[in-house]
């Protein structure tokens, strides 16, 4: 259970605020005439990011458990990566893009591969520090945390999806948006010093 709630709620925090992958899949639920048009994007993101998060938990695992010092200090510069970016995200103004274009299916799956594959960010936050969460645990434990984490992106991305219009019409200055940015860093933070103390 622990390994669980840790996965969801690590995942939910850095999933959380509208980078640019984020605001992608916003904008095409809220530029999509059918929410079904939009799914597309949605699928790409929730497989790109399944990928992400396999190759960080069992690609760093594999290697970082052969060396208990690299183990450590990942966790170190994990643990720094996740304050400041806890700090940047509180920081942050929501800033939306703006589409009137709804694009088929094609070029929503290359914007949505492009976005998530090569966004610098996206893979900082699954190798750097869900790679580097995911050490804590071991076997089922770690399985579970990857699970948690995987169903939270592909829950986000749907979710995203379908309330992108009413998100559009009713918060159009990102006040909500940036509301919720504040509590995914409280999330992060939290997360940093939980694995504070499993270092001690």
């Amino acid at each position: 259970m622990e390994s669980i709630l840790h996965g969801i709620i690590l995942a939910f925090g850095l999933i959380l605020p509208l980078g640019v992958q984020n605001v992608f899949i916003f904008s095409q639920g809220a530029t999509q005439p059918k929410i079904t048009r939009a799914l597309p994007a949605a699928i790409t993101a929730g497989f790109c990011d399944t990928l992400l998060i396999l190759l960080a938990v069992f690609g760093v695992s594999v290697i970082v458990l052969q060396f208990e010092w690299l183990r450590l200090a990942l966790m170190i510069v994990g643990i720094l990566f996740l304050l400041y970016m806890g700090y940047a995200i509180w920081k942050s103004e929501l800033a939306m893009a703006e589409t009137d274009k709804a694009l088929p299916v094609r070029q929503q799956i290359i914007f949505a591969l492009s976005v998530s594959l090569l966004n610098p960010h996206a893979i900082l936050d699954t190798v750097g520090v869900i790679g580097t969460s995911a050490l804590k645990y071991t076997g089922l434990e770690q399985m579970l945390f990857t699970i948690a984490c995987i169903l939270v992106s592909w829950i986000w991305f749907f979710g995203l999806t379908a309330a992108g219009r009413m998100m559009k019409e009713l918060d159009g200055k990102g006040r909500l948006m940036n509301a919720f940015n504040k509590c995914s860093a409280l999330f992060i933070w939290g997360t940093a010093i939980y694995l504070m103390i499993g270092l001690t």
